[in-house]
């Protein structure tokens, strides 16, 4: 089963870290990674700009609104993400718990959706 792990955290606290602080952060980031490749958890995975480089996109009565930045201000905004292979949710939160910004910040465990494969006629 695929579960989608979607990091949300306070960017201003990664705005304040310093320089020693962030390579440490990314340090555990890296061997975070390195294990859940290892272990054969690991589909993909991204860290994502900032929310000021964001657009959001919607349709209403048949027009595109654009607007700058993300949907909602929220205190915790999604950074990154893991797509892995677990076995079950218990496994999939374990591996959610190692993230190193579950510490500060939130980590969102969802399944995929699984659907077959289409044949084409």
């Amino acid at each position: 089963m695929q579960y989608l792990l979607l990091i949300h955290s306070d960017e201003s606290r990664f705005e304040a870290m310093s320089q020693d602080e962030l390579a440490g952060l990314m340090s555990e980031y890296r061997e975070f990674t390195a294990d859940i490749e290892a272990n054969g958890n690991y589909v993909a995975g991204a860290q994502l700009q900032p929310t000021s480089t964001a657009t959001s996109v919607r349709v209403r009565n048949g027009e595109t609104l654009v607007t700058d930045g993300p949907f909602a201000e929220t205190k915790e905004q999604l950074g990154g993400y893991y797509l892995i292979e677990a076995k079950d949710v218990d496994e999939a939160i374990e591996i959610a718990s190692r993230i190193p910004s579950a510490r500060a910040g939130t980590i969102e465990v969802r399944p995929l959706v699984k659907r077959p494969a289409e044949v084409p006629a």
